[in-house]
């Protein structure tokens, strides 16, 4: 009987120390919640792609009004760091050691995202999705916990460098850029596309989130004789570009980035009639455009948007963005089942294949690996009518010609 006991004992103590060393690997994971965290600028200069977060959350609401993952509900504490970096370090500790999340997603912002890597890298925490297209995110190696969820804007960047090669061959391009490490990915991707012509036929000015605006730099960027004007930077900003270039007869053809390209965020404040011929790639379907109305995706994305997101701004994109996150996120919860250690959602994070989202444009597909973080890698490009975007061309990537 002592025997028995003792063997009893021992395997008793074996599987709660089995499952004590699971929990340590799996903090924020109960038998029914998984708590995860994200940080976004809900205020300050960048809050209309803050509204991603919004998109997020809401997307989270319905999984969970879907009776969760696997039986478990989603608890996702969504902080405001205003785009402010020493207060995206703030939050980020905050969620790993007092809400003890068991890892960040879709945390929004270049800046926000460098200043807390080191921690997160540190702690061994998984930072999945994160809402930025920086080069230096898609590195596996020096970030083994990341996945990035932009087109890298060094992709974006050699996509716009090559339209405007074949569109204006001869032609000097201005280049407005946020100064962070958004803009000047962007600014390096013209320069390594353009080598030595790049000093020839490229200038370009830079402009600090905190200015009031971008005018001045705008005007100056005129007196260049510069045929086309790419804008590489976040909402605010762009719009106030695009209404200045129109208001001083800058007929140059205006690019901008994909984080910008929200038409309640961008191109309403800067005027439709003064956007038209816009252009920007990307990787959604434009929900407000009638073209897609009888679009199976689209017409679930406008169900989910008027039961969650009541009067929010339907032609705002972010809050789109923030819904293909929600999918994404659910993805790699189904594939992680109930191995939810932090090792195991990295895995999943780089084991999506082939995923077609409802709400995306025709041809893109997610497709991630140990060898490449990136959810997104190709875009569509398209323009501005003065009324909805016209896709045009072909779905291109980093190797496109």
């Amino acid at each position: 009987m002592r025997r028995i006991s003792t063997a009893l004992a021992m395997s008793l103590a074996c599987l709660f120390g089995c499952v004590e060393a699971r929990a340590a690997d799996a903090p924020g994971i109960t038998s029914g919640e998984i708590k995860i965290g994200g940080v976004y600028p809900f205020s300050g200069p960048a809050s209309s792609i803050g509204l991603t977060g919004k998109g997020l959350v809401a997307y989270v609401q319905s999984i969970n009004d879907r009776g969760g993952i696997n039986g478990r509900k989603i608890n996702y504490i969504a902080l405001d760091d205003a785009y402010s970096p020493p207060k995206a370090v703030e939050h980020v500790r905050r969620l790993v050691e007092s809400d003890e999340v068991s890892f960040i997603f879709g945390q929004l912002g270049t800046a926000g995202n460098t200043a807390v890597a080191k921690y997160l890298k540190g702690k061994g925490v998984p930072s999945i999705a994160v809402v930025s297209g920086s080069s230096k995110f898609t590195d596996g190696k020096e970030f083994p916990l990341t996945t990035t969820g932009l087109v890298s804007y060094d992709t974006e960047g050699k996509i716009y460098a090559k339209f405007l090669n074949k569109a204006l061959p001869t032609a000097k391009y201005a280049i407005l850029y946020q100064n962070d490490d958004l803009g000047k990915d962007y600014v390096n991707a013209f320069r390594s596309f353009m080598k030595a012509d790049f000093d020839k036929r490229v200038v370009t000015a830079a402009y600090e989130v905190s200015e009031p605006t971008v005018d001045s730099q705008v005007v100056n960027l005129k007196s260049s004789g510069a045929e086309a004007l790419f804008i590489a930077g976040t909402p605010k900003f762009a719009a106030q570009a695009i209404r200045k270039a129109s208001e001083i007869g800058w007929k140059a053809t205006v690019v901008i980035n994909f984080p910008s390209s929200s038409v309640g965020g961008t191109l309403r404040p800067a005027g439709l009639d003064k956007s038209v011929g816009v252009v920007v790639g990307t990787i959604s379907k434009d929900p407000s455009d009638v073209r897609w109305e009888n679009d199976e995706g689209v017409k679930a994305y406008k169900a989910f948007f008027e039961k969650y997101l009541p009067g929010s701004d339907y032609s705002n994109t972010s809050y789109l963005t923030g819904y293909m996150q929600g999918m994404i996120l659910e993805r790699i919860l189904k594939q992680c089942g109930d191995d939810l250690s932090r090792k195991n959602i990295v895995i999943q994070a780089k084991a999506i294949r082939d995923m077609a989202l409802p709400v995306a444009a025709p041809g893109i597909r997610i497709n991630t690996s140990p060898t490449n973080n990136m959810v997104w890698t190709q875009l569509q490009l398209q323009r501005w009518s003065g009324t909805s975007w016209e896709p045009f061309g072909e779905v291109l990537d980093a190797s496109s010609e």
